[in-house]
């Protein structure tokens, strides 16, 4: 089961990386940025700048969970709650490998 869980763990690492990397590709063309009193452009394009630094903060946040949740791993400690120290639901690790929580204490 752990070696299931380390390479779902390492897949999901992969995936988050090259969404983060994709998100911080800088835009091109970005021209003139300007902001007036109707939303154009310049706005639109502020407004997609900041989603996209919501979503990496996001995905660096599921990052660190899978790195916690690989350590787990690697310590014998996966699949048991990091707080009560309870067997975590097969049905929770399977949805989100990286869930180090019962749903208790998520």
């Amino acid at each position: 089961m752990h070696e299931q869980a380390r390479a779902e763990l390492e897949a999901k690492q992969t995936e988050v990386r090259a969404q983060m990397e994709q998100l911080s590709r800088p835009i091109q063309d970005q021209g003139s940025i300007s902001f007036g009193k109707r939303v154009g452009d310049g706005t639109s394009m502020a407004v997609d700048r900041l989603t996209a630094v919501s979503a990496h903060d996001n995905l660096q946040g599921l990052l660190d969970d899978i790195a916690t949740a690989l350590a787990a791993v690697e310590d014998g400690s996966y699949g048991r709650c990091r707080v009560c120290g309870e067997e975590i639901p097969e049905g929770r690790l399977e949805a989100r490998p990286w869930a180090t929580t019962c749903v208790r204490h998520g």
